[in-house]
């Protein structure tokens, strides 16, 4: 998806190690799958934008359930949730 394009130049720009921009983009990946997988699930969902989709799966405490390394996966859901409101 486009709409993480500007989040993932933020974390390339930011002074954060090579091996935790791996790990985020690891989990965006993860975020793009789980946002596909509701638009399989959920039809409806189909008029939405990407950006509106991303907003719906994304919070401040976090991101969709996961099976492995949630809580990795939840601290990059709200740097992305982060990333995105202070961009308004």
């Amino acid at each position: 998806m486009t709409c993480f394009l500007p989040f993932i130049d933020h974390l390339v720009s930011s002074r954060l190690s090579p091996t935790t921009i791996g790990r985020h983009m690891n989990n965006v990946w993860q975020l793009g799958k789980e946002i596909i997988r509701d638009l399989h699930d959920n039809p409806s969902l189909e008029g939405e934008t990407a950006e509106q989709l991303l907003r719906k799966a994304i919070h401040e405490e976090g991101g969709p359930f996961i099976r492995e390394e949630q809580r990795s996966f939840d601290a990059t859901c709200r740097k992305v949730h982060r990333f995105f409101n202070q961009r308004r």
